[in-house]
């Protein structure tokens, strides 16, 4: 009796975890028929694998592009993105959050095709109130066109931290006390499209886009988002109550000092009367 009675123990527990496991399975796994809209490019963009995997494609007569069903007030964003593969030069994958309006915000991912070898440009930017103007730009550590990989956006009423596979490569924190508007009351949309800007992605518009490479395609799948605000959903992340653990903060200072190609914060040109005033404080902008 008793190693039968231990054996249905042991059944019981595998159903259970079973069904744990399924469950948190389905909840972190999105579902593209569910959670998006297709907004433009008839059937340039597509759903497949029963709403696991979604693609945009750009040609010369139009790009494609989607939105989230949903309006996200904080919480964290995750996709998996693979990008145009070959010669992208000309093209930009833009992949953001927004609200709407004149005064909307908006915090952004743009990456930047170019030729075949070259690397992509990884374009950062966080608009409030309409105002944009704190671009950082980065090349990647790996070809983003070869396998899928994890874009995060990290948003809170504290500070936005921009995720790269789980590294921060940007944070962005609420510097009001300085006078510096930020993103904290109107819910967003996530939105991404793939569309032509030869006049300035690709050396400033030097290299145009080659349309007898089109199509040009890019993949989603993996979507996820956490967007509740209670502390517990969040102990499992170090990137989200507090902001950077010291671990994170070294991640965070590697990719700026290797990887970092453009700060607006140090662009004494562009800001002759002076730089922004979260600029003059690190710990408001890494």
């Amino acid at each position: 009796m008793g190693s039968s009675s231990s054996s249905n123990g042991c059944s019981v527990f595998l159903l259970v975890f079973a069904v744990v496991v399924a469950s948190v399975a389905s909840a972190s796994a999105g579902n593209f028929y569910e959670d998006f809209d297709i907004t433009w490019g008839d059937q340039r963009a597509k759903i497949f694998n029963g709403g696991q995997l979604l693609s945009l494609s750009l040609d010369q007569a139009s790009g494609s592009g989607f939105q989230s069903k949903k309006e996200y007030l904080f919480g964290r964003i995750d996709m998996q993105l693979k990008l145009v593969a070959g010669n992208s030069a000309g093209t930009v994958t833009a992949y953001y959050l927004s609200s709407q309006g004149a005064t909307h915000d908006e915090i952004d991912f743009e990456f930047l095709g170019n030729l075949s070898g070259d690397p992509y440009v990884l374009h950062t930017n966080v608009f409030t109130q309409g105002q944009g103007n704190r671009e950082q730009q980065f090349y990647l550590w790996f070809d983003p066109t070869r396998n899928f990989h994890t874009y995060s956006i990290s948003w809170t009423a504290q500070h936005i931290i921009f995720l790269v596979d789980n590294v921060p490569i940007r944070l962005f924190k609420n510097a009001e006390s300085m006078g510096v508007p930020f993103p904290k009351n109107q819910p967003m949309r996530l939105y991404s499209s793939l569309w032509n800007a030869d006049d300035w992605a690709t050396r400033g518009g030097l290299v145009k886009t080659d349309w007898s490479k089109a199509p040009f395609t890019a993949y989603y799948r993996n979507f996820r988002a956490n967007t509740s605000t209670a502390a517990s959903t969040f102990s499992g992340s170090a990137y989200q109550l507090e902001g950077l653990d010291p671990y994170g903060r070294r991640r965070l200072r590697w990719v700026q000092k290797n990887f970092m190609i453009y700060n607006y914060c140090t662009d004494l040109k562009r800001f002759p009367q002076g730089l922004p005033p979260e600029c003059k404080h690190s710990r408001f902008n890494l």
